[in-house]
């Protein structure tokens, strides 16, 4: 028998909640993570994505539910005896400590010189060598988000935690920095577990990406697939721009689903859509929309939707349109700059483009 060996899960969480009182800000979570993963949890503020995080590293307990590391159940292990470590959006760095000293803070114990020498290879690792006699006022904001990343992984964990690691930076630095942290990643071998409210930087980083809404996990799996095929409404929001077509499910046909909405008949993918007759939404990228001239001698196309063009906004390459359509509603379209011109308009998108969620 041929195939591909199964993967055995490095970081288990089985049926987490957490309640603070009346408040459930974990409820019921499960995920199997592998060996070497980078996995972003992604959610709005109070999704409770940090106190997820919180609960591998030990400083909460769960209400209940069993969370393991390469097959060890970590209940009643204390945060210093468990092989993970966390970092800080704040970075936490001793202002009295040179760089090399805020690495080594975490080696206690390992020797002298064990630790000079392992000092010496993470500031090679990150970039900083001959920073080691700095104070951390005297480095910028991205040197500073190296030396925490440093300490971090001077225990070498087997899981490292990084809650929102980038927020403190500026744009330009932040996009720079995610290629360097995910390069020290991929050399390390070592399992990353991020935590970030930002839809591109989850896509930028992650292996896979697990949304998180009201402390529940809503979808995980990679981020083409939760972009191209979001389970739900919520989901499609959070990772980019989307248009939302209300309708009833109507017949299906293979994978693809009718929908009957106020613009006409629309087919799309309707893997776990609701049943017919159940009310729905169509799920559909600004980008993934063609545009022409509306031509009322030409033969309706499928997925063929009429409108009229009522604002543009040049981008470039790219031009994004408002178009009222038919039924009073507004949907955006991004085009290559030099088409779709003039008032009347018609999109048209191949089916396999959207997706039916729950309304």
């Amino acid at each position: 028998m041929t195939g591909k060996t199964a993967v055995a899960p490095f970081l288990t969480l089985e049926r987490v909640s957490k309640r603070f009182g009346a408040h459930e800000a974990v409820a019921d979570l499960s995920l199997d993570m592998p060996p070497g993963e980078i996995l972003c949890l992604l959610g709005p503020s109070g999704c409770g994505k940090s106190t997820l995080l919180r609960l591998i590293a030990g400083f909460e307990t769960p209400s209940s539910g069993t969370i393991r590391l390469d097959g060890t159940d970590l209940a009643g292990l204390a945060p210093h005896r468990r092989p993970v470590n966390m970092m800080f959006q704040s970075y936490a760095l001793f202002p009295h400590l040179s760089v090399a000293q805020n690495i080594a803070y975490g080696l206690k114990g390992l020797g002298r010189e064990a630790a000079t020498a392992r000092v010496t290879d993470l500031l090679r690792l990150v970039r900083l060598e001959g920073f080691g006699d700095r104070r951390p006022e005297t480095l910028s904001g991205g040197q500073r988000q190296r030396v925490a990343l440093a300490r971090a992984l001077a225990r070498e964990p087997k899981v490292l935690l990084l809650d929102e690691p980038l927020g403190a930076l500026d744009r330009g630095l932040r996009e720079q920095t995610q290629g360097e942290l995910r390069a020290i990643q991929r050399r390390l071998g070592t399992a990353f577990v991020i935590v970030t409210h930002d839809p591109s930087e989850a896509m930028a980083l992650a292996d896979r990406i697990g949304v998180m809404d009201k402390g529940r996990l809503v979808q995980l799996g990679r981020a083409e697939t939760l972009y191209e095929r979001p389970a739900t409404r919520f989901v499609a929001g959070l990772l980019g721009d989307v248009n939302l077509i209300p309708g009833t499910v109507g017949r299906a046909d293979g994978l693809l689903v009718q929908v009957e909405t106020a613009l006409g008949p629309i087919l799309a993918l309707g893997e776990g859509a609701p049943a017919a007759g159940a009310p729905a939404m169509v799920a559909l990228r600004p980008e993934r929309l063609t545009a022409s001239p509306v031509d009322p001698t030409m033969a309706e196309n499928r997925n063929a939707l009429d409108g009229r063009v009522e604002a543009s906004t040049y981008l470039g390459d790219r031009t994004r349109l408002e178009i009222r359509m038919t039924d009073g509603s507004t949907l955006r379209a991004t085009l290559p700059t030099g088409t779709g011109s003039g008032t009347a308009i018609r999109l048209t998108f191949a089916p396999e483009a959207a997706t039916v969620v729950a309304a």
